[in-house]
């Protein structure tokens, strides 16, 4: 029985090790890249390094990414907040608002800008990281996405 205990309390632990952590970090991230200040800066001005916009050639509303993102759709704050909330374009221009304007960014991008110094950026077709990918190394740009143009559902920061 102690073996069997002492096994159990092994697989219990590493299972534990492997999921939770990375959950914990991605809710972590997604408080802040839900709730910041410093999400809807002008780009380039931001804490935030990742501007993701609503059209082409960096024009229209956008957002500054601060951490990954696992899914656009699908951002779930820390605490006891059991709710889900999508990743919208900043709401600019009161009384005309810029093309994009409060948009779900999932399948609504069109180009980027990676304002950081060290990282590469990373935007993904799919929801976890993963499909076609528009990369953009640091302080690069992209005028209109070639792989996730309107097909966007994760964005991640990577060192190469």
């Amino acid at each position: 029985m102690r073996k069997f205990l002492g096994v159990l309390v092994g697989v219990v632990a590493a299972l534990c090790a492997t999921v939770t952590p990375a959950a914990a970090d991605d809710n972590y991230y997604d408080d802040d890249n839900l709730w910041s200040m410093e999400a809807c800066e002008l780009p380039g001005r931001s804490a935030f390094k990742f501007s993701i916009f609503y059209n082409s050639g960096q024009n229209g509303a956008w957002r500054n990414i601060g951490y990954r993102v696992y899914n656009f759709d699908v951002l779930r704050p820390g605490g006891s907040d059991p709710s889900t909330y999508r990743l919208r374009f900043c709401h600019e221009g009161a009384s005309n608002p810029w093309p994009g304007s409060s948009q779900p960014i999932k399948n609504n991008a069109a180009s980027g800008e990676n304002h950081h110094p060290r990282y590469t950026a990373r935007v993904y077709y799919n929801s976890g990281y993963k499909g076609a990918q528009d990369v953009m190394d640091p302080y690069q740009h992209i005028a209109r996405f070639r792989n996730v143009y309107n097909q966007n559902a994760s964005f991640q920061w990577t060192n190469s």
